[in-house]
This record gives C-alpha cells, sequence and structure tokens, in this order.
C-alpha cells in the first residue's frame, strides 16, 4: 500500500488534474462544442484513475487491519457515499465540499506560516534583548567601577572649609554682577561693525599719514611773530587749513576716507533702505506719494538731530581740552582730533526717539491710527549713524535745504520716473541732495508737477487729523485765490540789505543763513 500512496504522490495527478481544468477554463470560450466535450471527457477519464487508485489503496488499507480493519468508518462514511451514486451532484464531485476541502487547506497553510514567522520573529526579539541585556550589563558594570573610583577619590580629597565656600560664593555672585553689566553694555552685532569700521579708518588714516609725514618739512615753531609780536596758534587757525597732516585739511587721509565711506553708505541706503522701508510702509499705508514723504522727513529728521547733538558733543570736548591743550597743534585741531579718534561718542537710542518725536509733529505727513513711525526705525537708525559721521567731519556734509514748490534746480535734483519733465517746481521730493560747502556732492531725486503748490495743499488734507470740512475748505480755498489775484496789505517786502563784498553784492540774510550751516 505504501508502495502505491508513494507512486500516486509522485505522479502529481492532482496538480496534471489542476493544470487540465484551468487550462480549460482560459480555453472554454474560445473552443468548439466538440473541443469542450472532448476536455470534459479527459478530465472525467483522469479523474476516474485517480479514483480507481484510491480505491485500490482504500481498499489495501482495509486489508491490512484484519476482516474487520476500518469497517465502521467504512459504513458510516462511504457507503451513505456510495448509496448516492458517484455522478449525483452531492457526490465526490460535489464544488462545495472541493472548496471547503481547498479553503480549509489554505487557512491551515496560512495558521503553519503565520505560526513559524511568529516563531522566527520572537526568536529575532529574545535574541536582540538578549544583546541589549548584555550590553546594559556592560555599562552596568562600567558604571559600577567609575562610582567606587569616585567614592574612594572622594574620601582621599581635601574638603573644602566654610571660609573657602564663603570666599567661592563671593566670587561667584561678583562674577554674575560682572556678566550682567557686561550683557547690559554689548550690543554684540552693531559693536562688532562699529569697531571693523573703526579699525578700518584707523588703518586707512595711518597709511595716510604715514605717507603724508615723509614729504612733510619739520613744523612750525609753537608762537609766530604777527605784526611784530608773537601770537599764538589759536589766532591763526585758517593757516592751518591748508597745512598738510592737519586734521582740519581737506586733504587729511581721515576726511577723504571717511567721507567717501559714508557718501558710500547713503547711496547704498537710496537703493536699498529706503526701498525696505517704502515695502514696510506699504503694508500699512497704500498713499505712495505720503511713503515717499515720510523716507524724505525720516532722512531729514536725522540729518537734523544729528548736527543739534553733534553741535553739544563738539562745545561739550571742546571745553574739556582747553583746560589741558598746550599745543603744538591749535584748540580746533586737537578738538577735531579727539573726534576722529571716537567716532561713534553718541546716543543712538536718542537720536532715534528725537526723530520719531519730529515725525509725529509733522504735519506734511500722516499714517493710520494703528501704525506708527516705529515701522521704519532700522532705516532711521541707519541714517542717524550716517548723518552723525557727516557731522563729525572736519568739512561737513549736510543735506540741502527744501522748502515746498521750489523751483527746481538741475544741479541739485534729478527728476523721477512719474515725474512731469516740463514742470518747473517741485511737488514733492524723493531724496535729499547730498552738499558740502555749497557744492553738490550726490544729486537727490524731486517730483515736478503743474501746480505743485496747489497740489501740496490738497494732499495736506489726506491726514486723518487735520481733515476740514467742506464749508472750510472751500472758504480757504477762496482765500488762496483771492491772495493770487491781489496782493495782501498785510504781507509787506521788506527791503534786502546788500553789502559789498569785493565788488559783489551779497544778502545778508544769505550769508548769515550760511554762516550758521557753518558752525560746526
Amino acid at each position: 500500500m505504501a508502495e502505491s500512496l508513494r507512486r500516486l504522490v509522485n505522479i502529481s495527478t492532482f496538480s496534471v488534474l489542476q493544470e487540465k481544468l484551468e487550462k480549460w477554463f482560459d480555453d472554454y470560450k474560445l473552443n468548439t462544442t466538440d473541443q469542450n466535450v472532448a476536455r470534459g471527457c479527459e478530465v472525467i477519464e483522469l479523474n476516474a484513475k485517480v479514483q480507481g487508485q484510491l480505491f485500490r489503496i482504500l481498499h489495501q488499507c482495509a486489508a491490512e487491519g484484519g476482516t474487520y480493519g476500518g469497517a465502521s468508518i467504512i459504513k458510516s462514511r462511504l457507503l451513505p457515499w456510495l448509496s448516492q451514486g458517484l455522478l449525483h451532484t452531492g457526490g465526490v464531485t460535489d464544488d462545495k465540499l472541493i472548496s471547503d476541502c481547498v479553503a480549509k487547506d489554505k487557512e491551515m497553510n496560512e495558521i503553519q506560516d503565520m505560526y513559524e514567522t511568529s516563531i522566527q520573529q520572537l526568536e529575532t526579539d529574545l535574541r536582540v534583548t538578549q544583546d541589549e541585556a548584555n550590553v546594559l550589563k556592560a555599562e552596568l558594570d562600567d558604571t559600577k567601577c567609575e562610582l567606587d573610583r569616585a567614592k574612594s577619590s572622594s574620601t582621599s580629597d581635601k574638603m573644602f572649609t566654610e571660609a573657602e565656600i564663603r570666599e567661592l560664593k563671593t566670587k561667584l555672585d561678583l562674577a554674575n554682577d560682572e556678566n550682567i553689566r557686561n550683557r547690559s553694555r554689548v550690543n554684540l552685532l552693531d559693536d562688532y561693525e562699529r569697531q571693523v569700521r573703526v579699525l578700518r579708518e584707523e588703518v586707512a588714516v595711518l597709511s595716510g599719514r604715514r605717507s603724508a609725514l615723509r614729504h612733510i618739512p619739520p613744523p612750525p615753531p609753537p608762537a609766530i611773530l604777527v605784526n611784530g609780536s608773537e601770537a599764538p596758534l589759536d589766532e591763526v587757525t585758517p593757516r592751518a587749513l591748508s597745512r598738510v597732516g592737519s586734521p582740519l585739511s581737506s586733504e587729511d587721509p581721515t576726511q577723504r576716507y571717511r567721507q567717501q565711506n559714508l557718501i558710500s553708505r547713503f547711496n547704498d541706503m537710496y537703493s536699498i533702505n529706503r526701498i525696505n522701508a517704502m515695502e514696510t510702509l506699504r503694508t500699512y499705508s497704500q498713499d505712495h506719494e505720503n511713503n515717499q514723504k515720510i523716507v524724505f522727513a525720516a532722512l531729514t529728521e536725522a540729518f537734523n538731530a544729528a548736527k543739534m547733538g553733534f553741535r553739544q558733543h563738539k562745545m561739550k570736548v571742546r571745553s574739556s581740552l582747553a583746560l589741558t591743550h598746550l599745543g603744538p597743534s591749535t584748540l580746533e585741531e586737537a578738538v577735531q582730533s579727539h573726534i576722529n579718534r571716537h567716532p561713534d561718542s553718541y546716543d543712538l537710542a536718542e537720536l532715534i526717539s528725537a526723530v520719531i518725536r519730529n515725525l509725529n509733529h509733522n504735519p506734511r505727513i500722516y499714517l493710520p491710527v494703528d501704525a506708527s513711525y516705529s515701522l521704519i526705525r532700522p532705516f532711521i537708525s541707519e541714517a542717524c549713524q550716517i548723518s552723525w559721521g557727516m557731522s563729525a567731519l572736519a568739512h561737513p556734509l549736510d543735506v540741502a535745504i527744501t522748502s515746498e514748490a521750489e523751483l527746481f534746480d538741475d544741479t541739485k535734483y534729478r527728476r523721477s520716473y512719474d515725474s512731469e519733465f516740463t514742470a518747473p517746481l517741485v511737488d514733492h521730493h524723493v531724496w535729499p541732495a547730498l552738499v558740502q560747502a555749497g557744492h553738490t556732492i550726490v544729486k537727490g531725486e524731486a517730483v515736478t508737477r503743474r501746480g505743485a503748490s496747489l497740489h501740496t495743499s490738497r494732499s495736506r488734507s489726506k491726514s486723518p487729523v487735520r481733515s476740514l470740512s467742506p464749508s472750510r475748505a472751500a472758504a480757504t480755498l477762496a482765500r488762496v485765490r483771492a491772495r493770487s489775484r491781489s496782493p495782501s496789505p498785510r504781507r509787506a517786502v521788506s527791503p534786502i540789505n546788500l553789502s559789498t563784498n569785493g565788488g559783489r553784492s551779497t544778502p545778508t540774510g544769505a550769508r548769515s543763513t550760511r554762516s550758521s550751516l557753518r558752525t560746526f
């Protein structure tokens, strides 16, 4: 029996039968009726042969058990099945039984595979856990050894006394206080940039002075003869302006290097900082002209605040040096040298506060209620630093004086892209001109339009604080038109006193204005 069963397994008849069934199913619609019937007969013949072999094996199995071997199983399972007939729908070829059997086999195989997979996974986890346990055990041993060594060393070390502990606490408190003071004084980024800039300027100044000193004659005596008597050098300061190596000279390396550096930063402000400030203002106000006026006013107010602050600083420096100054340089040269060595002696926060305060009192510009001029604080900070540096020069740089609806000057300004190029009057300024001793160094930018004066008066009414009622606006416009038709009797033109200066007539008022601008 075992040989027959082995031969049946080796032949793999059921596998062949399954393949024939699958091939018949795939070609069923392509075959003819005769071909399908022939395929069915072929499968039935093969199934009959397999059944015959199975019955033969069953008979041999029963014979091995004796006369009544397997009788109970045959009575309970085989006889009822044979009584119904081999070709009955509920017989051997019943699809439900076959499918149930196949499903059970598949389920058993899946359960067995899952069991084997879980066993392998558990074995893997067990090995990993054992490795981790070994590692932890080794670390625990190392830690125990280190703890033993630390314990043995701590017992052998000398214990601190109370006096030593008190002294260490005092030193720690002093160090913390010093750290807090240093943190409050230092702004790392600004100090770093400022120190780099100062070092570069000092290097340029020293290199320029070294090259200049190689060709300088011996210094003059501390006193010279003026009208037959000795006079100190403080009374001949104009000569120091032309002396090579003097900090008041226009050829001084400090003056030239810092002036070029400041002009470059002024141009960068126009192309970078101004654009950033305009973008910030645009998020709160869509009035482009008003935003331009705000940026222009912020820059001019920064120069005004820097000039006032520098004037006070210079007076303090002069009064301090006057007590100890002996020569050989003049007092003004000593003051300028001190200023050149300490170019950052200003309170930036105070300058920024002054600029914002003046912007809040400016009636020509406005911002929404929920916004403030602190939005452009980075622009104001850079403007204050540049304006202080320009004011601290021996020959200071300044922005040109502007007024509403002034006559456009090609030597000071260039027209913006949205200007009316035939208009003679300036509607508003975009960027100020940079001047030195009345000469334009860098041109500014202005917007020219026809009827600039009326446009300026209309633009003032945009401010929510200074807006007028329609009746008051109409009355104001009528008064302006009446004044334009006939001169007002209350506005009398005062004559301008002219003084002769070398054959040229110069208004004394203009001379006083220029002298006030050149005070420092």
